[in-house]
C-alpha cells in the first residue's frame, strides 16, 4: 500500500513539489473506498473534490459513452479543487476502488497560505492546458 506522498509524487501535477511541500499537500489527503458499481463522480453534478486511486480500477464515460479506465496511479477532478464546476465526466468503481482525495475547502487554505505550493500548481495547470 502506498502512502498518500507516495502516491502524489507520480501526478504530474504536483510533479514540480519539492519532498517537504507534497509531505505538507499529503496530510490534506483522506482516504477514501468505494465499492464496486458506485459513482465516484456523476456528469454534469458540481465537483468538490481531487482524487489519486491507490488500487482498483474505475471506468469513465461521457455522455454514457466509455472513455477510458483509470487504475493505480491515476487521478481527476484537479479542476474541481479550484473551481469547483460540473463534473465533465462519470467516473464508476469497477471493483472496490481505494483513493486519496481532497476537497477544495481543505485544498485553499493550504494554497493560500503556502505560495511556493501555489506557483508550482500554477506552472503545471499552465503546462496541462498548452498540452491540450
Amino acid at each position: 500500500m502506498a502512502s498518500p506522498t507516495e502516491l502524489l509524487q507520480r501526478v504530474p501535477l504536483f510533479s514540480s513539489l519539492s519532498p517537504s511541500q507534497l509531505e505538507v499537500l499529503a496530510r490534506s489527503f483522506r482516504e477514501r473506498t468505494f465499492s464496486a458499481g458506485s459513482e465516484v463522480t456523476t456528469e454534469g453534478e458540481n465537483g468538490v473534490g481531487f482524487f489519486v486511486i491507490e488500487s482498483g480500477s474505475a471506468t469513465v464515460s461521457v455522455a454514457g459513452e466509455e472513455r477510458r479506465t483509470l487504475g493505480a496511479g491515476d487521478y481527476f477532478g484537479e479542476l474541481a479543487l479550484i473551481d469547483m464546476s460540473p463534473r465533465s465526466a462519470t467516473i464508476v468503481a469497477d471493483d472496490e476502488l481505494r483513493c486519496w482525495g481532497l476537497t477544495s475547502w481543505e485544498f485553499r487554505p493550504l494554497v493560500e497560505s503556502n505560495a511556493q505550493i501555489a506557483w508550482a500548481l500554477l506552472q503545471q495547470l499552465a503546462q496541462r492546458l498548452r498540452e491540450q
